[in-house]
């Protein structure tokens, strides 16, 4: 079966077979849409120097499940990555697609769940799964000083890759925890449209978040 015995690997394979739930429905949505992405989406990163690593939920469905790029293709992609260019965490133009050109710098994007799950909500057993591939990804960025969980999921699967009980570290927006030695994790609500269209989440509280960052020496 594809990824079980390649524990070298970063990111899953195009047709990883892991989690069955999951690989059904990427098959449905290739039968639907073929022209999409439809596979587990790899990290985005654009050097050897990310210094931060930002870590969300799981693919969107026409988002980054279509583009094949992390936060590519939907809302929670426009308010991000207008973030990380307003704090110098980018160069060139955002335009909501894979080839659009933007390059990343000091800085990368993963999910905790590489594949797009049924409406939104991966299995715990489909959580558990796929951390390896994001402990991988974490010990592969040699530079790596912050990582930024993006919702309750995103941090308890970090604060687990970590060997911690998630109880002891526990998802509060704008809190700081020590994960390592020089590595520290960052909590902000997900900045999905339905956040931001409840209140759950304002612009100016995903900023302050990047503003702590940036105070405590994380990027320039």
């Amino acid at each position: 079966m594809a990824c079980i015995d390649d524990t070298a690997r970063l990111d899953p394979a195009h047709d990883c077979e892991l989690c069955p739930r999951l690989e059904q429905f990427r098959r449905e949505w290739r039968a639907r849409q073929p022209e999409w992405f439809n596979g587990p989406v790899p990290t985005f990163v654009s050097d050897g120097e990310a210094r931060l690593l930002v870590v969300g939920l799981a693919p969107g469905l026409r988002g980054a499940n279509r583009t094949g790029r992390p936060f590519t293709g939907d809302y929670a992609g426009d308010l991000l990555y207008a973030t990380l260019a307003d704090f110098g965490l980018s160069l060139g133009s955002f335009q909501a697609r894979p080839d659009d050109g933007l390059k990343l710098t000091g800085a990368a994007i993963t999910n905790a769940v590489r594949c797009v799950p049924p409406e939104n909500k991966p299995t715990p057993e489909e959580i558990t799964t796929c951390r390896p591939f994001l402990l991988r990804t974490i010990g592969a960025m040699p530079r790596l000083v912050a990582i930024l969980a993006l919702g309750k999921i995103a941090h308890d699967s970090v604060v687990r890759a970590f060997g911690f009980p998630a109880s002891r570290l526990k998802f509060v927006h704008g809190a700081r925890h020590a994960l390592a030695a020089g590595l520290t994790l960052y909590d902000s609500y997900h900045c999905s449209r339905y956040n931001t269209n409840t209140g759950v989440l304002t612009e100016d509280m995903f900023r302050a978040v990047f503003e702590a960052m940036q105070q405590d020496g994380v990027f320039g």
